[in-house]
């Protein structure tokens, strides 16, 4: 048996993963190993317990790291110690996280072959995200192969003089994941949540779903996003707002949005209770990654509130709508949404088509030397 070490430290990290972990579970050849770095206690468990996985390996984050430079410091000697023991065919990393920078410097050093999933997005600005796009542009520079979610992605990375032969458009792993999570519908776990769901539908009223948690986000633009939502509810009353919100800006949120009766600020929610109320929203104002990717799966449009994104595959499918962060344009954007009760044609993501896992796996083989009677059914896509 080959190794394939799939690393993950954040909740975003963990769904991507999953779908690549259960591609690989009736491999031949291919054994896939989900580490879990520790950068972010409990929520890499919770999301893997959706899809009835679990870490093989929990690495221990010393107490006391600080900021990127300490996490960074302290898992790559971690994860070279795991490399030494395991020796893996590959490492397998995601994104843009300070695991996944540590994993794919860990694994280069040793020689092992770097897999990076979600290669290449870009906005063309190091300080936004900061620091996701210089993370994501660095492991570009090791990787041996870019499994990138678009076509978008791979023209990026061609344009950057990486080689072709290394580049593999397999579709958004995400996809993957939120469909097979709906498909499960389990039951609601957060209480918030389930009061709301009752509210819903004994009134009819319509859902809208907020996150706002980025760091570029904090200060001023949050205040402005605020400010805005509370003004959508006051003019729409048949919506009411779910807002999930991160510790780290619960008490802006709190200091605006508290005391309305249509909108809930609540802690943030498990993977399947976040697709619950994901499939049930008439719209929803994110500056997260991933919403963006998972709501054309059902039809929800999307209003963005950055000024640039990386996944404007949605943007130019007519899925997502960019409006970054001033009061005034997101009320307009948002009351011609709910105005016109727009909603999208549900199963047409342009991330991808709930294959990409097993498009990953068929790179994967190829990418360790494993002979073409192991390879995927579905065609992969290099750019030419």
């Amino acid at each position: 048996m080959k190794e394939v070490l799939l690393l993950a430290g954040t909740r975003a990290e963990a769904v991507k993963i999953a779908p690549v972990a259960l591609a690989l579970a009736d491999h031949p050849v291919l054994r896939p190993v989900i580490v879990h770095s520790g950068q972010r206690d409990g929520e890499v468990e919770e999301v893997l317990g959706a899809f009835d996985l679990e870490p093989d390996v929990v690495l221990q984050t010393p107490a006391g790291v600080d900021g990127h430079a300490g996490l960074l410091a302290a898992l790559v000697p971690a994860l070279d110690r795991v490399l030494r023991v395991r020796d893996p065919a590959v490492v397998l990393v995601q994104g843009d996280t300070t695991t996944a920078l540590a994993g794919a410097l860990a694994a280069f050093w040793r020689g092992t072959p770097v897999a990076h999933l979600e290669a290449g997005l870009r906005t063309g600005d190091l300080a936004g995200p900061f620091p996701e796009e210089g993370t994501r542009q660095m492991i570009a520079r090791i990787a041996a192969l870019h499994l990138a979610p678009t076509d978008d992605a791979a023209t990026a990375l061609v344009g950057e003089a990486l080689p072709t032969a290394d580049i593999v458009v397999t579709g958004n792993t995400v996809v993957d994941a939120v469909q097979r999570v709906a498909a499960a519908d389990h039951p609601v776990r957060d209480p918030a949540l389930a009061a709301l769901e009752a509210d819903l539908d004994a009134t009819g009223d319509r859902l809208v779903l907020v996150t706002a948690h980025r760091r570029e986000s904090r200060g001023a633009p949050l205040e402005r996003v605020l400010h805005a939502v509370r003004a959508l509810v006051d003019r729409h009353p048949d919506v009411r707002v779910l807002l999930p919100a991160h510790p780290e800006v619960r008490g802006a949120v709190r200091a605006v949005l508290s005391g309305h009766p249509r909108i809930v600020v609540g802690e943030p929610l498990g993977y399947p209770d976040l697709v619950r109320a994901l499939r049930r929203a008439a719209l929803v104002l994110t500056d997260s990654g991933g919403l963006q990717e998972e709501a054309p799966t059902f039809g929800v449009p999307v209003l963005v509130l950055r000024r640039a994104t990386e996944r404007m595959s949605a943007v130019d499918a007519g899925c997502a709508w960019l409006v970054g962060t001033e009061t005034t344009r997101i009320l307009a954007e948002a009351g011609w949404v709910l105005g016109s009760r727009l909603r999208l044609p549900p199963g047409r993501n342009p991330h991808g088509d709930g294959r990409a896992a097993t498009r990953v796996r068929g790179a994967l083989e190829r990418l360790v030397g494993l002979p073409a009677l192991f390879g995927s059914a579905l065609p992969v896509r290099i750019p030419s």
